[in-house]
C-alpha cells in the first residue's frame, strides 16, 4: 500500500495478536484447548446460520448466529460445513478461533456485509486463529462497506494512524484453501496472512477503486508455502504485496489492476524482520497499475534481512507504470527518513519474459543503495516499451550488478 503499505506489518501483527490476548490470554494460551460446542446445533454436521437465526437483510444484525455456527462447527467431529445461503446478511466483527476439533468448510453462497460502525471494532472483521485444514470457498462476497469509513483512514499523513479494520485474517493457518469468493470494498487490507502455512488462494476476485486508500488485495507476513492462481485483483493499494518473513511463494495467472502492482516489501521498517526468499511469480498480467513488479525496503532499514531466489516470468505489462522496479530508497509521502543506512540486500532475482507496454519512460528502475548493491540480478528477453509520446524507453539501473540478454536495447543497462 502506498503509506504505511506494508511497512505497518509489524504493528498491525501486534494489533492481531494483541487483540487476540484481549480475548483469550496469549495467543499461545488460545492454542491449548479446542473451541467448546459439540456440533450439537448442527444438522448432520451442516451449520446454516439462518437455522440459527441469521436473517437476510441490510439492516439486521446477524453476527451472533454466524459466531454461533462457527462455535458449533470448531466443536464438532470430522467434516463440518457452516452453510452461508444467498442473500445479504449484515455481521460485525468475527472471532473464529481453534484448534477445532474436525476440518471446517465455510460455504459462501450468499454476501457477508461487513457493519459500518466502527466503534464495534477491536481490530479486524473476519479473523481467522489458530486452525487448520480450513476451506473457504462458494460464490459469494464479503463485502467489507469501506466507502462509509475510508474518509478516516489518516494513514497517508501519519505513521501511528488508527488502522481500520482488514477484511479476512488468517493468523496461525495450516493447510488452508480460499477459492471463488470475491472480496470487495474493505476497509483497510482484503486479506492479510500471518504466520500461515501451505495457503492456497485460488479463482478470486478482489475489487475496489484505484483510489480507495490501503486496500491491499492479499497481504503475506512471516508465512510460508502460499499459492494464489488464476485470481483477479483490483484495488487502490497493492495487488499482492510480500511481507518480511515470507519464503516458498508462487503466483501464477494473477490479473491486477487498478492497484499499485505485485510488491514484495516494504522491507526494513521494523526491527527483527526476516529474510523473503523463494518467490515466484509467472504468467500474470498488469494492467494500468502504478507499478508492475516492484521489491520495495526502505533507505533507513531498521533491520538487517536479504530478499533472494526471486523469479519473474512471463510477465505481461498494459500500460503499467514502473513496469519493473527495485527501490532501496523507499519512502512513502516523505515521511520516512533518508539516511542512506539500507541494511537490506537484494541478491538473485530474475526477470525472464517481461513484455508489453509502460505508461512511463522508465520501463526499468533498478535503484539499489550504495551501501549494499543488488547482486546476481538478470534480465532475460525483457522488452517494454514506453506507450507515450515525446519520451523514449529507458532503464535507469544504478548500483545493480548483473546481466542482460535479447532485451530491447534501451532496457540493457546490467
Amino acid at each position: 500500500m502506498a503509506f504505511p503499505n506494508n511497512t505497518m506489518l509489524r504493528a498491525l501483527f501486534l494489533l492481531v495478536l494483541v487483540c487476540a490476548a484481549h480475548a483469550g490470554g496469549k495467543a499461545k494460551e488460545s492454542s491449548s484447548a479446542p473451541a467448546e460446542g459439540g456440533g450439537g446445533s448442527c444438522d448432520g454436521g451442516t451449520c446454516d446460520i439462518t437455522k440459527m437465526g441469521a436473517t437476510a437483510g441490510d439492516k439486521t444484525d446477524s453476527t451472533k448466529a454466524v459466531q454461533e455456527a462457527w462455535t458449533s462447527a470448531c466443536g464438532g467431529t470430522g467434516k463440518q460445513k457452516i452453510m452461508i445461503p444467498k442473500g445479504n446478511f449484515l455481521v460485525g466483527p468475527l472471532n473464529f478461533t481453534g484448534p477445532c476439533k474436525g476440518d471446517v468448510t465455510i460455504q459462501l453462497d450468499g454476501n457477508l456485509l461487513a457493519s459500518t460502525d466502527l466503534s464495534q471494532y477491536k481490530a479486524n472483521w473476519i479473523e481467522i486463529m489458530r486452525v487448520d485444514n480450513l476451506v473457504i470457498t462458494g460464490k459469494g462476497t464479503l463485502d467489507g462497506q469501506g466507502p462509509a469509513v475510508w474518509s478516516k483512514n489518516s494513514c497517508a499523513k501519519k505513521y501511528d494512524c488508527k488502522i481500520l479494520p482488514n477484511s479476512l485474517v488468517l493468523d496461525f493457518v495450516n493447510n488452508g484453501e480460499v477459492s471463488g469468493i470475491t472480496l470487495l470494498n474493505s476497509k483497510f487490507f482484503h486479506m492479510n496472512v500471518f504466520q500461515c502455512k501451505d495457503i492456497v488462494i485460488k479463482d478470486v476476485t478482489v475489487t475496489a477503486p484505484g483510489d480507495s486508500p490501503n486496500t491491499d488485495g492479499i497481504h503475506m507476513g512471516d508465512s510460508s508455502g502460499v499459492s494464489i492462481t488464476n485470481t483477479v485483483i483490483g484495488v487502490g493499494d497493492d495487488c499482492i504485496s510480500i511481507g518480511p518473513g515470507t519464503t516458498k511463494v508462487n503466483i501464477t495467472g494473477v490479473t491486477c489492476g487498478p492497484g499499485h502492482g505485485i510488491s514484495i516489501g516494504s522491507l526494513g521498517r521494523y526491527k527483527d524482520e526476516k529474510d523473503v526468499t523463494d518467490i515466484t511469480v509467472k504468467d500474470c498480467t498488469l494492467k494500468k497499475s502504478t507499478n508492475g513488479v516492484r521489491i520495495k525496503a526502505y533507505e533507513d532499514a531498521k533491520s538487517v534481512l536479504t530478499a533472494s531466489k526471486i523469479h519473474y516470468e512471463n510477465i505481461k505489462m498494459e500500460d503499467a507504470a514502473n513496469p519493473i522496479i527495485i527501490d532501496m530508497k523507499y519512502c512513502p509521502n516523505k515521511i520516512c527518513t533518508a539516511s542512506g543506512g539500507s541494511k537490506v540486500t537484494v541478491k538473485d532475482v530474475s526477470f525472464k519474459n517481461i513484455t508489453g507496454t509502460s505508461s512511463t519512460p522508465e520501463a526499468v528502475s533498478l535503484l539499489c543503495s550504495d551501501k549494499i548493491p543488488c547482486s546476481g540480478v538478470t534480465m532475460d528477453n525483457v522488452n517494454v516499451e514506453y506507450s507515450g509520446k515525446n519520451n523514449k524507453t529507458m532503464a535507469v539501473c544504478k548500483n545493480a550488478k548483473g546481466s542482460s540478454t535479447g532485451c530491447l536495447k534501451e532496457l540493457a543497462c546490467l
